[in-house]
C-alpha cells in the first residue's frame, strides 16, 4: 500500500471530516482516519469511503492523549509507511455553552486539549515523521491542512474557549508553514463558516434567521462537501508556491460588509 499517497484526518468518521475523507479517497489517497467512536459505530462511514477504491485505516483514539497520538502516528506508517498529507480537523464545542464570566477551567481544559494541545503535538509527531521520509517522497512533497473557523477571528462570548482554540490553530498555521518550508513541506489554513452538520444542527433555527437577513454574501449554509473540495484543492499540489495561506469556506463573512 506504500505506493499510493496517504492522508490522515482527524475526526474523519463524521461531519466535515467525513467530508474531506470521502473526497481524498475520491482523488486517490489511501486514508487514515483517527475518531473516538468505535469503529462499529462509524462502519457506515468507512464503508461508503471504501466504496471509492482505496485503502482505508481507522484508528478509535481520543487526540487529546499524547498515549493515542503515538499509538495512531504508528499505525499509519505501519499500515502505508507514509504520510503525504495530514488534515487537521478533529475539535470539539463546549459542552455547556456558558458566559464568558462564567466559563469554567474544566470546559476550557477540554477544548483546548483536543482542538489546539492534541492537534499541536499531532502535527509535531507527524512532521518529524514527514522530514524523516523525505527523501521516499520522490518529488512529492507532504501537505498540512488545519481546519480553523470563523471563530478564529469572530467574537463568541457564550464559547470562548472554543474561539481561543481555533485563533490557536491560526497561528499554528503560520508556525509550522515558516519552520517547514525549508525543506519544501506546505502547510495551510481553511476556514469554514457556517456549515451543516451535527454540531450545529442545535442552532439551526438561529442561523438560518440570521444568513435570511443578510449574515452572508452568498445566502445559503455551508456543507461539508464545501470544506473537503477546499482541502483537495490544497492537497493537490498545485499551489506549490503557496504557504501559510487561508482559504475561507464562508460564504463571504469574512468580506465584513456594511
Amino acid at each position: 500500500m506504500s505506493g499510493s499517497r496517504t492522508a490522515i484526518i482527524t475526526g474523519g468518521s463524521r461531519g466535515i471530516g467525513f467530508g474531506i475523507a470521502l473526497k481524498l479517497a475520491e482523488d486517490g489517497f489511501s486514508i487514515a482516519i483517527l475518531g473516538v467512536r468505535s469503529e462499529a459505530e462509524v462502519s457506515e462511514n468507512l464503508d461508503a469511503i471504501r466504496s471509492k477504491g482505496v485503502p482505508v485505516m481507522y484508528f478509535q483514539g481520543d487526540l487529546g492523549q499524547a498515549g493515542d497520538r503515538i499509538a495512531f502516528i504508528q499505525k499509519v506508517l505501519d499500515t502505508y509507511g507514509r504520510i503525504d498529507c495530514l488534515i487537521n480537523n478533529a475539535g470539539v464545542a463546549p459542552k455547556v455553552r456558558a458566559d464568558l464570566l462564567e466559563m469554567t477551567e474544566e470546559s476550557f481544559d477540554y477544548v483546548m486539549g483536543t482542538n489546539l494541545k492534541g492537534t499541536f503535538f499531532l502535527t509535531q509527531l507527524a512532521a518529524n515523521e514527514m522530514l524523516r521520509r523525505l527523501d521516499s517522497y520522490a518529488g512529492i512533497r507532504p501537505i498540512i491542512v488545519n481546519i480553523a473557523s470563523m471563530s478564529s477571528y469572530t467574537s463568541s462570548p457564550n464559547r470562548g474557549e472554543y474561539c481561543i482554540s481555533k485563533a490557536g490553530i491560526s497561528m499554528m498555521t503560520k508556525l509550522f508553514a515558516d519552520r517547514l518550508s525549508r525543506y519544501g513541506i506546505l502547510v495551510y489554513e481553511v476556514r469554514p463558516g457556517i456549515i451543516s452538520t451535527d454540531m450545529t444542527s442545535k442552532v439551526k433555527e438561529k442561523y438560518d434567521t440570521l444568513i435570511e437577513g443578510g449574515l452572508l454574501p452568498i445566502k445559503r449554509w455551508g456543507t461539508p462537501e464545501d470544506v473537503a473540495n477546499a482541502v483537495s484543492v490544497l492537497c493537490s499540489g498545485k499551489l506549490g508556491y503557496s504557504t501559510g495561506e487561508v482559504i475561507n469556506v464562508d460564504g463571504g463573512f469574512h468580506l465584513r460588509r456594511l
